[in-house]
């Protein structure tokens, strides 16, 4: 047992497939270990299932195929997070998929044999008072990076997001937002970023950096569905104050409105209450908390 299904968590801190055999560990030539050479997903498990799974492994594959990483067997990831989350009742699924093992430099082994892991980590349900009343952010002084070649891709490289998490130790403030170094905002450290201007979502154009988060595509479904009209587009520093609501996403949080950015108040409202009632229709319980 991994969890219980009140979301009691046992003593079992994780558990972990390699390549379908349960293990913790890798050959340190693995290019994911020596260059961050792969891609991961983070994926919520709830009462023994991975949500949205279908959109995260047609994720893994989209970025495998960019990446020339040759795409791992569907069948054998369906079955082994079914194996994992089996028992669950609150948790975090992570696949970790690598190009593999590789002689020292950057040129990729021909024929390439990829690795790919699956582990398990039980978790904790949020409180109800993120989703009732927001959260606090902060601006980071750490840019996030211009990469086009790696854009909308969830990457093994997050140095930047780590840098940029250490910046605060206060626990009040709950995600840190990432700007281009010519002050676009761009995302969380964790997390999308949404706003809302006159009614319409603007969402971070991600064509140069940023990941293009499953949660995120889900939320501009029910957005569609629900008539709400939103558009990608460059969100300047200054922009903000301009927003009537502001949220975030992330495939674990479904969404977190946003109360306070540093010093300025921001309303929660009826767009982002919206949304969160239309995630948990969805499945996503933790929206129903608000």
């Amino acid at each position: 047992m991994h969890g219980l299904r009140n979301g009691a968590v046992s003593t079992i801190v994780n558990d972990w497939l390699i390549n379908g055999e349960p293990g913790q560990r890798i050959d340190a030539t693995d290019r994911g270990f020596t260059y961050g050479d792969g891609l991961f997903e983070t994926i919520a498990v709830r009462d023994g299932k991975p949500r949205f799974f279908e959109r995260h492994v047609a994720r893994l594959l989209n970025g495998a195929g960019r990446l020339g990483i040759p795409a791992p067997d569907t069948a054998a990831l369906a079955a082994e997070a079914g194996q994992l989350a089996a028992g669950c009742g609150y948790g975090t699924l992570k696949i970790v998929l690598t190009r593999g093992t590789g002689r020292r430099g950057y040129v990729p082994p021909e024929p390439a044999v990829p690795l790919r892991c699956l582990g398990l980590l039980p978790g904790a349900r949020p409180g109800p008072e993120i989703y009732a009343r927001g959260i606090a952010v902060r601006h980071c002084a750490t840019p996030i990076g211009i990469s086009p070649a790696t854009a909308g891709l969830k990457t093994l490289g997050r140095l930047e997001q780590v840098i940029a998490r250490a910046e605060w130790r206060d626990e009040t403030i709950r995600e840190g937002l990432m700007s281009t170094p010519d002050g676009i905002v761009v995302c969380g450290t964790m997390s999308n970023l949404f706003l809302v201007v006159d009614g319409a979502l603007v969402v971070p154009d991600l064509s140069n950096c940023g990941i293009k988060g499953v949660m995120r595509s889900v939320v501009l479904d029910k957005a569609d569905r629900l008539g709400f009209e939103w558009r990608f587009d460059d969100v300047p520093r200054e922009s903000l104050a301009a927003a009537d609501e502001i949220f975030v996403t992330n495939s674990l949080i479904g969404i977190w409105p946003i109360s306070r950015i540093e010093s300025r108040e921001v309303m929660i409202g009826p767009v982002t209450r919206a949304l969160m009632t239309a995630l948990a229709d969805a499945g996503v319980e933790e929206c129903a908390q608000c």
